[in-house]
């Protein structure tokens, strides 16, 4: 028979889980994630080479959330309705790369701001015309850019990868191989410098003179040739989905955040395991700021 207990002992409670108070802490601890990624700050992948030679297939990078103060593309997972209302709202500068919803998807895209409200803007033969004057652009030694895969197929089957990057295609002498591109350095009238790419003659090279409305920006893609931006007209199927560019220029108020630094990069060679994440790090990548290079404006 079990053995009394001594006088002035009593025998331990057994510990019961609060599950009321466990879930109220997972819910603060998710609104609080919630809460910095809409208001803050998010991780941002690039998926595209439409942004080359600066940002590349595999980037990891922040984005943050305030400078242009808020808006319904804010929050996360895009929960809200479009809509054209702003908090505290501020006009990007010259140079910035933003984030951006077009009407015709739910995906953000990322896009260099080139032209800004009340601007006269125009393609002519690949060069920038602003208010009537072509931006400064010169030619520079061409940039190396890795032969990664992950560079020509985007995520899709080989077979349907594009190939238009193979007569650039060079090995090193470290045996290295490597994309040199046509590479050139444009200006903008605050001086905001940054590397673009254009290696052949098409449609976009070309855009008739618009005046860019109040409350918009002129975004376009850093290569020249392989970027659906303000440039590129809009498409929407009967389902409402769509893809094509941005067909002409964008509403503040779909703009969601400027780009600040990448985190790393991977060259697509990583799988599941992460033993394989180590050797798909791209060197260099990390930590290297999004921010346009100011020089004295032309």
């Amino acid at each position: 028979m079990p053995l009394p207990i001594p006088a002035g002992e009593q025998k331990p409670e057994a510990r019961t889980t609060n599950w009321v108070r466990e879930l109220r802490g997972l819910a603060l601890m998710l609104l609080g994630v919630l809460a910095f990624h809409s208001f803050v700050a998010k991780p941002f992948y690039i998926p595209s080479i439409s942004m080359m030679p600066g940002l590349l297939v595999g980037d990891r990078l922040v984005v943050s959330k305030y400078p242009y103060g808020w808006n319904w593309s804010s929050l996360s997972f895009h929960l809200l309705p479009r809509a054209t209302w702003r908090i505290l709202g501020q006009t990007p500068q010259y140079g910035d790369i933003v984030i951006v919803v077009p009407g015709n998807r739910k995906a953000d895209l990322i896009k260099r701001v080139v032209a800004l409200p009340g601007d006269r803007i125009a393609v002519v033969n690949g060069r920038i015309r602003l208010n009537g004057k072509f931006i400064k652009r010169e030619i520079e030694p061409p940039v190396q850019i890795p032969a990664d895969d992950a560079l020509t197929c985007e995520g899709q089957e080989p077979g349907h990868c594009y190939d238009g990057f193979g007569r650039y295609r060079t090995r090193l002498p470290s045996g290295r191989e490597v994309y040199e591109l046509p590479t050139f350095r444009e200006t903008l009238p605050n001086g905001a410098s940054y590397q673009v790419i254009d290696y052949t003659d098409q449609d976009l090279d070309h855009y008739g003179e618009i005046t860019v409305p109040e409350g918009h920006v002129f975004l376009m893609g850093d290569d020249r040739d392989r970027s659906a931006d303000s440039r590129a007209p809009f498409y929407v199927n009967e389902r409402g989905e769509g893809d094509g560019g941005l067909g002409g220029p964008v509403p503040l108020s779909n703009i969601g955040g400027r780009a600040e630094f990448i985190t790393f990069s991977f060259d697509g060679t990583q799988g599941w395991n992460p033993l394989t994440w180590w050797s798909a790090l791209r060197d260099g990548r990390a930590f290297s700021s999004l921010r346009p290079r100011i020089d004295p404006a032309p």
